[in-house]
C-alpha cells in the first residue's frame, strides 16, 4: 500500500469526539465589573496538558481580527522604546505559520487559536502570537523563538520578551483606554515554564542569550524559560478597520539536520533528515470581515540512522514523506480550526514502514475531536 493510500484511509476514519471536560486550574480576571474565567494555558488537544502560558488578555475592542488589524497597521520603528534597528525588532507584523492550538474559557468551551501573527520572518528568530476568542474577550500567547537550523521547527526562547514587545506595540497603537490602558494580572501560570534544550541554547549568539536573561556562557543543563507567571490585560478603547485582503506565503525550507528519531523510538536513536519541505499559506479577509486561513506543507525526504556523536551512518538511507494541513475560519458568529499531520518513514517497505498521524478539529459545531495514531512496523 502506498503512502498516499495509507493517508487516504486514515483521513476517512471518524474522529473520537471531545468529552468537553474543562481543564483543571481555571482562573478569573476582571476589568471593572466584567469577569473572564479561563484556562491560563494553550494546549495541543483537549487533554488539559499545558503547551504555552497565556500572557496576553484583550478587553474592549478585542476581536482577534481587530487585534490583527491594529498590529498590521504599525510600522517597524520601535527606536523610541530602545529596541535595536535589526530584525525582528524593526520589522512589521504579518500572518504566522504555526501549529493549531486549543484554549478554554467558561461559557465558550474549547476554542481554537484561529488567528496567528508573527513579527519577523519564519527564521532565524521571530515573535509569534496566537489569539483565542473567548466571548467578548480574547486571550493570547506571545513568545520569542528561534528556528532550529536545518528544520521547519521552532524553539521558544522567551515568554517575557514577547509580552513586552506586544505591549510596546499596543502603546504605539493609540488604541488603549487613556484612563486604564493596561492592567497586570496576579500570577496565573507557572514560573518558569518549559526549558530550552542545552544543545540548542549553546548555539545561540551571546546577544540573544543576554536579551532573554539567560546564562552568557555555555550550559550543561537545559535552561528554564523565565516568566513571572503574570499576564497583561490590554483595555482597548478603539480599533483599526479590518480591511479586505488576501495574503500568501509560499516558500521552501531545506531540511538538513541530525534530529532525534521523531517517533517509534525509545529516545536513543538519531537520524539525518535531508530534503525540501514546501510551505504554502493563504489568509483571506472577505468583504464581510470573515477571516479564513488555509495552510499546507509537503516534503519528500531521505532519512538515515546516524551516530549522533560522529554523524556516521549506522543504517541504510530510506525515503520519508510529510504532509500537513491547517485551516481556520473566524466570523462574527463562528470560530473553528482544524489540522492534520502525517509522517511516514520507509513507505515502500511492506514490513518496516513507520508512520504517525494526528488530526484535530476545534469549534466544529459540536464535532470537536482529536486523534493520534502511530504504527511502528510489524
Amino acid at each position: 500500500m502506498s503512502a498516499d493510500d495509507i493517508l487516504r484511509q486514515l483521513e476517512q476514519q471518524g474522529l473520537p469526539p471531545s468529552d468537553r471536560i474543562p481543564p483543571a486550574g481555571l482562573v478569573t480576571v476582571s476589568v471593572g465589573s466584567d469577569n473572564l474565567e479561563f484556562w491560563p494555558y494553550t494546549g495541543e488537544n483537549f487533554t488539559g496538558t499545558p503547551q504555552d502560558p497565556v500572557n496576553l488578555i484583550f478587553y474592549g475592542h478585542a476581536d482577534p481580527r481587530q487585534i490583527m488589524a491594529a498590529l498590521l497597521s504599525l510600522d517597524g520603528d520601535r527606536s523610541a522604546y530602545g529596541l535595536p534597528p535589526v530584525a525582528p525588532f524593526n520589522m512589521t507584523w504579518t500572518d504566522a505559520i504555526g501549529d493549531v492550538q486549543t484554549g478554554y474559557g467558561t461559557g465558550s468551551g474549547w476554542v481554537a487559536g484561529v488567528v496567528q501573527l508573527a513579527c519577523g520572518d519564519y527564521g532565524p528568530v521571530r515573535f509569534h502570537l496566537r489569539l483565542f476568542k473567548l466571548g467578548n474577550w480574547t486571550v493570547g500567547n506571545a513568545h520569542f523563538e528561534v528556528q532550529i537550523e536545518g528544520t521547519t521547527d521552532h524553539q521558544v526562547l522567551s515568554w517575557e520578551l514577547a509580552e513586552q514587545f506586544v505591549t510596546i506595540d499596543f502603546m504605539r497603537s493609540g488604541l488603549l483606554d487613556e484612563s486604564v490602558p493596561i492592567i497586570p494580572t496576579a500570577q496565573i501560570n507557572d514560573s518558569p515554564f518549559r526549558t530550552i534544550p542545552a544543545m540548542i541554547y549553546n548555539l545561540l549568539p551571546v546577544e540573544i542569550r543576554g536579551l532573554i536573561g539567560g546564562p552568557i556562557g555555555d550550559v550543561v543543563d537545559d535552561v528554564p524559560i523565565a516568566t513571572d507567571g503574570q499576564a497583561v490585560i490590554f483595555n482597548l478603547a478603539g480599533s483599526v478597520p479590518v480591511g479586505t485582503d488576501t495574503r500568501v506565503q509560499d516558500f521552501v525550507i531545506n531540511f538538513d539536520q541530525v534530529i532525534p528519531m521523531p517517533f517509534c523510538s525509545d529516545g536513543g536513536e538519531y537520524v539525518y533528515v535531508n530534503g525540501p519541505v514546501h510551505l504554502f499559506q493563504t489568509v483571506t479577509i472577505s468583504n464581510s470581515g470573515t477571516y479564513t486561513m488555509q495552510f499546507r506543507a509537503s516534503g519528500d525526504l531521505s532519512i538515515t540512522p546516524v551516530n549522533p556523536l560522529t554523524g556516521e551512518p549506522v543504517g541504510p538511507t530510506v525515503p520519508a514523506m510529510v504532509r500537513e494541513r491547517h485551516s481556520g475560519y473566524l466570523s462574527d458568529n463562528s470560530a473553528r480550526a482544524s489540522s492534520m499531520l502525517f509522517q511516514i518513514i520507509d513507505p515502500e517497505s511492506e514490513d518496516d514502514a513507520k508512520w504517525i498521524f494526528k488530526k484535530l478539529k476545534v469549534g466544529e459545531n459540536g464535532n470537536d475531536g482529536y486523534m493520534a495514531l502511530m504504527h511502528c512496523g510489524e
